[in-house]
């Protein structure tokens, strides 16, 4: 397949309020060219709606049928991010028939990994129909559902990605890939082509949280809490016991997997730092257990702008992190990208996830595909 424009949307479980959209030229192997990309936020109502929508997926944990929320919070996203993708082909002069497919995420309401005996289960609100019909584009949902129903973890899904970014830099080993988002997410590229991923542990979530909890706040704005407060290096080192970061790979976490309660009874301030600091230690478990443990790491995601969390990863990870800009990608929008990447590979039947990542008995193709009408 010639290389296609392709665009990809991405709303994170943070809920920032904001819409990722990112154009790349793709053949679903490697980027020929970064289009336009930004950040559009979703209409106050919708953010809204997706809060409590969370918190109904937090009582639903798949027991039963949907939450009747469900349905109105996957129409409203949805026609928000079709709109929003309409506005950004306006603005940057994009024709609609000019894009081939729209990598359409969705929003992740609840996730649980899979256990001894029992499928992982995954839910994504999204209609990869109505924005179809909506924007006048092919458009691929629903990424997760199928490599769950194979016996894997339907995350992470960004290594593929990733390992194409690695390659055009003609990265080593000895450089791998740090995604902060709610959750935090590693991809490593080996000599011998080798591919691991999954999720590190927690990253902005708790501490988005706690501040919001505290403050009213989204977040902990340029790590200004985080930065004044003390780290509770016993309760820090009780935290990093979690069997969960000395379990093998492939593994993944729910955005609620670990809880602002990690910081009860602290200060404001302390308990930021002590959760940025567990985001720290949990890399820092991360790395110890891949083939080769990286010098380097290339981070994107939010929490790359909060410094706190970036000085506790080079001095309790023992390794350097550098803003993934400073490389030549886009921070913001390598989710987004990822998601249009992923959309290309689905049109050519090439696999997004591995063994190696999320546990998949063998290479697994992902995706369905609507088609505009």
């Amino acid at each position: 397949m010639k290389p296609v424009w392709a665009v990809g949307l991405m709303t994170g479980t943070v809920l920032d309020g904001m819409i990722d959209i990112a154009a790349i030229r793709t053949d679903g192997e490697t980027v020929q060219e970064f289009g336009p990309w930004t950040l559009a936020p979703y209409p106050a109502e919708v953010c809204s709606l997706l809060a409590r929508t969370l918190a109904a997926a937090l009582e639903w944990r798949f027991d039963g049928s949907d939450p009747a929320l469900f349905q109105q919070a996957e129409e409203a996203l949805t026609r928000a991010q079709s709109a929003a993708v309409t506005e950004f082909l306006t603005q940057t002069g994009v024709a609609a028939s000019d894009v081939a497919v729209i990598g359409f995420h969705g929003q992740t309401v609840l996730h649980r990994a899979p256990q001894p005996g029992r499928l992982g289960d995954t839910r994504q609100l999204g209609d990869g129909a109505l924005m179809a019909r909506l924007a006048g584009i092919d458009v691929v949902h629903d990424f997760r559902s199928a490599d769950v129903r194979a016996g894997g973890q339907g995350a992470p899904l960004a290594a593929s990605y990733h390992a194409a970014l690695l390659a055009s830099l003609g990265a080593p080993p000895t450089t791998a890939v740090l995604n902060l988002g709610g959750v935090g997410n590693l991809t490593w590229r080996g000599s011998a082509g080798q591919l691991v991923a999954f999720d590190t542990g927690p990253a902005n979530a708790p501490l988005n949280d706690w501040v919001g909890r505290a403050t009213g706040e989204a977040m902990d704005r340029d790590g200004a809490l985080s930065q004044k407060g003390r780290v509770d290096e016993a309760r820090l080192a009780r935290l990093l016991e979690h069997p969960y970061l000395a379990a093998p790979y492939p593994k993944s976490l729910d955005r609620f997997s670990f809880s602002a309660g990690m910081a009860d009874g602290l200060s404001l301030e302390d308990g930021a730092a002590t959760l940025a600091a567990f985001t720290a230690g949990s890399v820092s478990r991360a790395l110890d257990l891949l083939p080769e443990r990286p010098t380097r790491l290339i981070v994107c995601g939010g929490g790359r702008k909060n410094p706190a969390i970036m000085e506790a990863i080079r001095t309790r990870a023992h390794v350097e992190p550098v803003m993934a800009e400073s490389v030549g990608w886009r921070g913001d929008a390598v989710e987004a990208e990822c998601f249009a990447f992923l959309a290309a590979r689905a049109l050519r039947g090439l696999p997004i996830s591995y063994p190696t990542t999320t546990g998949v008995p063998r290479p697994m193709t992902g995706g369905r595909l609507c088609a505009r009408p």
